[in-house]
């Protein structure tokens, strides 16, 4: 069997997500596979170095579906953590790195997590989280060079990350062979829910690995492709991004963030980098930066869009702005990572349009009776495909609620609560949200979990949270507070005590003090008459 012939059979055989990883690293393993800052990361490093965890995982007794989570910022850490986890037949759950203590403790208890590896900079929140769980927690401490966390591996149940790779026998220890299948869960990803309550949408291998080739696919990734992520890897889009290149062969360059700017395009122009995946606030930067025509990006062979609608008019601005560069506005749901996406060669014409249903899945646009609508008619879009996760974790009534028949045809399909119409060419165009959540930065935000942590401060006696247009943010978070008459609470005190509590991008932009809230006959507050308010503001005259 020639070397060919060979990694053909293997990749047919592959069926899980680290299958892929060790395919590549035997074709590629002194290719660069991940570039950190100034580090970068071969093939084989990244897959030596988790094999050796998931062997010290083994050893630690972690059982084939254990859960093991994991709070780093974007790092070769994060991205080894997650193969590690895997090839011990685990499921990794990776939570953002700005989490506050409170969602943390729920994360950890909600997904029966008993191992947590994180860093030791975090080491204030990890422990205010573990002071809420009443079971122990395996910690493995991530420190700087030089500064072993003496201290902390003494006061908690804990690892010393480099002590995993430190072993001389750990090099050369086979990895703990496969206790899992390609049906079982690979990951939890958590995002925010309707109630307030992040919940953790199941990701089997078998359904990460189809929208994965199916995005490789249409996207055209080869192994000379680059791409340059600055999306948290806790978010689906920026997990993607690594799982898909190291399938096809390619090489990441890891970033923290997209807040500065100037450093990414520079990035870019660097590393010659071919593709970049973005949300809208991103672009919306961008286009205010000065200067930014003395950066070459034409090295950029494709950018993505997805987290968010893309704004017509920054459509056209990145066509001025990069005309070599193909444009894929693209729609997707952490329930099914990827919906649909849009040809390049059809954004001129159909800038608003957020494209096709993707070759795995298929679409449908019903009523409030579940009936398919008329071409052109708005209703709630459906889908179901090989892309469609199976529901949430610890959560079958949401499941049942999201995942449910269709009354037309009696089949299971994800009811996405995103309104939609679809053109006669069957092109389809993104509405507006069912309900009120917000999406903004590229994030979904709960008003409710705003709310419930406004009503904390002092001072505050009712809040009602909604989503306002933005030109940078998508939707930008406005708080309504009605405050005790006794407290003289400012806009000021507001935000200060947003930033102690909440994630950056929960963070309200506006505040609006008013005398009561709108209610609705039944005694709710009467959202709807906020935003309508709202939107005689964003009137043009």
């Amino acid at each position: 069997m020639t070397a060919e012939a060979k990694e053909e059979y293997m990749r047919l055989q592959a069926k899980l997500l680290h299958d892929y990883l060790r395919i590549t690293a035997r074709r590629l393993g002194d290719k660069n596979a991940l570039i950190c800052g100034a580090k970068r990361w071969t093939y084989r490093e990244i897959d030596e170095k988790s094999d050796q965890l998931a062997c010290r995982l083994h050893k630690l007794g972690l059982a084939p579906r254990d859960r093991v989570a994991v709070l780093l910022d974007n790092s070769a850490e994060t991205v080894i953590s997650l193969y590690g986890i895997s090839k011990a037949s685990g499921v990794f759950v990776i939570a953002n790195a700005t989490l506050k203590a409170s969602k943390l403790a729920y994360i950890l208890k909600d997904s029966g997590a008993r191992t947590l590896i994180t860093h030791t900079g975090k080491a204030k929140v990890v422990a205010e989280a573990l002071e809420q769980i009443d079971y122990e927690i395996r910690l493995i401490w991530i420190s700087p060079p030089g500064k072993a966390p003496a201290k902390l591996l003494e006061n908690y149940n804990a690892l010393a990350w480099d002590s995993i790779f430190s072993d001389p026998s750990a090099s050369k220890a086979p990895p703990p062979p496969a206790s899992t299948g390609e049906h079982d869960l690979a990951a939890l990803i958590y995002t925010s829910g309707s109630t307030g309550r992040p919940k953790g949408v199941m990701q089997p291998h078998s359904k990460m690995i189809d929208v994965a080739e199916c995005i490789i696919d249409y996207l055209k990734n080869t192994e000379d492709d680059i791409i340059l992520n600055v999306l948290s890897l806790a978010f689906g889009y920026g997990m993607y991004q690594v799982l898909m290149a190291f399938m096809f062969g390619g090489t990441v360059v890891l970033e923290k963030s997209f807040v500065y700017l100037h450093k990414i395009l520079k990035r870019i122009e660097e590393e010659r980098v071919t593709g970049f995946p973005f949300v809208p606030t991103v672009i919306a930067m961008m286009f205010q930066l000065e200067g930014i025509e003395q950066y070459d990006l034409a090295s950029l062979r494709y950018v993505t869009n997805a987290g968010a609608a893309l704004p017509v008019d920054h459509a056209g601005k990145l066509r001025k702005l990069l005309p070599q560069t193909s444009i894929y506005p693209m729609y997707g749901l952490t329930e099914c990572v990827r919906v649909s996406y849009l040809e390049p060669d059809q954004v001129d014409t159909k800038p608003d349009s957020v494209g096709k249903p993707l070759s795995i899945c298929e679409t449908r646009i019903v009523d409030e009776k579940g009936q398919p609508v008329e071409t052109g008619q708005t209703g709630e879009l459906l889908i179901r495909g090989s892309n469609v996760m199976p529901g949430y974790w610890n959560d079958p009534d949401l499941t049942n609620k999201v995942f449910r028949r269709n009354r037309d045809d009696d089949e299971i399909w994800l009811y996405s609560g995103d309104l939609f119409r679809r053109d006669e060419e069957g092109f389809l165009y993104f509405v507006s949200r069912k309900d009120d959540m917000i999406k903004t930065r590229g994030e979904r935000v709960s008003p409710g979990e705003v709310e419930n942590a406004l009503v904390l401060l002092s001072g505050v006696a009712q809040v009602a949270v909604i989503g306002v247009p933005d030109d940078i943010l998508g939707q930008a978070i406005k708080a309504f507070i009605v405050s005790d008459k006794d407290v003289a609470l400012t806009e000021n005190d507001v935000l200060k005590y947003s930033t102690r509590c909440m994630e950056s991008y929960m963070i309200p932009k506006y505040v609006e003090f008013i005398d009561a809230l709108p209610r609705t006959p039944n005694g709710k507050v009467d959202k709807k008459q906020l935003r309508k308010q709202e939107e005689k503001n964003y009137e043009p005259e």
